[in-house]
């Protein structure tokens, strides 16, 4: 079944700084809905803290930077070059730069996706 997620993204979030925080608490799960809350955007990278209601995805993308995964809450299956993963609370995942990748939530989930978009140049290929 191939279905359309309704996609539902706060920019507006502010985070108090130096203050101690639950992620798992700031993101709720929202019916048919991947919810996507930016902790930190900075033109080096990003944070950002997701929620996927069960049956939802995001399609395929590639990225020219690793995005780093960490499920907090529920099971993920992250599929990366076509090889499907199971990822459960606790467990996370590096996303190679330029895998095709993709999440299904068989169950819900919520997760941490961290993007460090600098010092690559600094890296011999």
């Amino acid at each position: 079944m191939n279905r359309k997620n309704k996609r539902v993204q706060n920019e507006d979030l502010e985070l108090e700084k130096s203050k101690a925080l639950i992620i798992v608490e700031i993101i709720e799960y929202v019916p048919d809905s991947v919810v996507i809350k930016t902790i930190i955007k900075k033109a080096t990278g990003n944070i950002n803290a997701v929620s996927f209601d069960t049956g939802e995805t995001l399609d395929e993308k590639t990225r020219p930077y690793d995005k780093f995964i960490q499920i907090i809450d529920g099971k993920a299956e992250v599929i990366i070059d076509n090889k499907s993963k199971l990822l459960e609370t606790g467990q996370s995942i590096i996303i190679p730069a330029h895998a095709h990748h993709s999440f299904k939530a068989n169950d819900r989930f919520k997760m941490i996706s961290t993007t460090i978009k600098s010092g690559y140049e600094d890296v011999d290929v």
